[in-house]
Formats: structure tokens, sequence, C-alpha cells
């Protein structure tokens, strides 16, 4: 077996064969910016950056670090480690891609957005977004693709399966929309070869596949991976800090939530449940937001930033 690094080592399989490991590190680093989650990205905006672990890193995270500020010049400050993949039928020939994600939380900021490739993370996962109702591609083409793919089974027992997933992944049948499976989703539509990447066609023509922009290699299928980490980890962690400037209203922080979930919540059950947890205090300063009076704004407490393991800050997610 061969491994891709600084140096590459060779041994041969049971049947003789040499076979080839890449071993990357990728980052999936998250910011929002007006309302709109946004990811890091590089290439054209087809790959997330990533690098090779190399022999003269100290660590897995140090040398994610080293390649993201070599690539972007973002310096990186949150991030914990999110998957290990290694499946060698996700690559376009017999290499076996070991890729080590972290993910990543920003602060985007103004002048970062043309330099260093940040792009809305619905333009990869366009189904995803349903804060403003339920979006159009899922009943024109999402949907329909994936029934279809269901019912053409041979199979009765593979049939009814298909379809019982495509149900509950993507909230048929009054089963109600779940925001944290962003994955399923993701996988369900790759194992229909309804994304580009299930085809291997992202090296070769449009990078628009049927059901949203495609990326290199595996790097769509590890963004759905932190997307649904990240929306399970804000109901029960206040990592959503990571995203805020130092002083907000509590406005801003109800859009930065509903960005990242693709759902809206009740705005009054929101801030009540802030208050009641005793996240954030009032800064003393007001800022115009709307017609109505300034509104204050808030940071979060000092003991949220020092611990940042406080429990106990489920969304009041709506489900109208």
């Amino acid at each position: 077996m061969e491994v891709k690094s600084t140096q590459a080592r060779r041994s041969a399989g049971r049947n003789g064969q040499r076979h080839v490991v890449d071993a990357d590190l990728i980052a999936v680093v998250i910011a929002v910016t007006d309302g709109e989650p946004r990811v890091l990205t590089i290439g054209e905006a087809q790959a997330l950056p990533s690098g090779p672990f190399e022999l003269g890193h100290r660590s897995l995270q140090s040398g994610l670090r080293a390649w993201v500020e070599r690539q972007t010049g973002h310096p990186l400050g949150y991030i914990e480690q999110l998957y290990t993949f290694a499946d060698r039928d996700r690559t376009a020939d017999e290499r076996v891609q070991i890729s080590i994600s972290y993910l990543g939380l920003a602060r985007e900021e103004q002048s970062d957005r043309s330099a260093h490739g940040w792009r809305s993370w619905y333009d990869y996962f366009p189904w995803e977004d349903h804060r403003a109702g339920v979006p159009a591609i899922l009943p024109d083409t999402v949907v329909p693709g994936l029934l279809a793919w269901a019912e053409e089974a041979e199979d009765p027992n593979i049939r009814r399966d298909r379809g019982l997933r495509v149900e509950f992944a993507f909230g048929l049948d009054d089963r109600g929309w779940n925001e944290e499976l962003a994955l399923q989703r993701y996988e369900l539509l790759y194992e229909a070869a309804l994304v580009a990447e299930a085809t291997r066609s992202w090296d070769k023509g449009n990078p628009l596949s049927i059901a949203g922009r495609s990326m290199i290699a595996d790097h769509r299928r590890i963004l759905a991976t932190g997307i649904a980490r990240l929306r399970t980890k804000i109901k029960y962690r206040p990592v959503v800090f990571e995203l805020m400037p130092p002083a907000f209203t509590l406005l801003q922080l109800q859009r930065t939530v509903e960005a990242l979930a693709g759902r809206l919540v009740h705005k009054q059950n929101f801030r009540r449940l802030i208050e009641q947890q005793d996240l954030v205090e009032e800064t003393g300063e007001t800022v115009s937001e709307t017609r109505g009076p300034p509104a204050k704004r808030f940071r979060f407490r000092q003991t949220v930033q020092a611990e940042r393991t406080v429990a106990g800050t489920k969304l009041p997610l709506s489900r109208a």
C-alpha cells in the first residue's frame, strides 16, 4: 500500500497489487455574515482548504492550521475534529482517500469576502434552506428524482427501504423536516446519482450539478457533515458565540441561529430562552435596526466565554 504524505511508503496488498492511500487534512470553516451561513473555500469555490499531513507537523491540528492559513491567509480560531472518511469508491481512480476533517468557526470580516472565497453553504445544499418556506428545488427536482430512484429497484424490499429512507430524511408524509439530517439527505442524493460527485463529472464540465453546486472528491460530503454537526451542537452548547461579533442585538443572534438551522425560530420564545439561560448581558449601548425604538446591544457573559460548555441552549424552532 502506498501512503502519500511528505514521504511515500509502499507495500503490497494480499493479492500482490499496490494501492494508493492519500491522507488529507480538510477544514470546514464556517462564518455567518448578514444572516447568511458561509463556508471558506478555495479553487473557484469547488474545494475546502486542505493539505496532506506532513512529517514536520507537530499534530493534526497544527498541520491543518498551517494549510488553511497558507491557502487562504485566514488564521483558524476554534476548531474541533469532525470525522475521518476512508472510502476508495469516492475518488475517480483506485486511490483510497483518507480525509481527516475538522470543523472551524470564524468571524468573517468584510474584507475577507472576495479574497478568501467565502460562499453561502446553501449554494451547495439549496434544499436545506427553509427560512422562506419549502425551497422549490425539493418538489420540483429533488423529491421526484429520489422517488423515481426508489421505484426503479426490482427487489420490493429494497424499493420499500429506499422509499422509507427518502420519506424520513426529507420529512415527507407529515413526518416533519429535521434540519439535523443534512448528511443523510446528501448521502441519499449521492446514492441516487443526483449529484455530480456520484458520476465523477465534477472535473469534466459545469460545476453546477442537478442538486446544488458540486465540489471535488468528498468535500461536499464533508461539508454536509459539518453542517449537521453544527446544527445539532447549537442546540446544547453556546458555540454560536464563536460566530458573533463582540456586541450584538438579540435580533442579530436570532438571525444567526436561523441561518445555521435553515429554519425560523419563534421570536418571543427565543428571547425568553436566551434570558432564562443567562447567556448574555447588556452592554449599555443601543443601535437602530428597524423603524422601531433602538435595540439594546448584548454580549456573551464572561462565564460563557470562559467555559463554552454551558448546556441547555435548545432552540425553539418554529414548526410553522
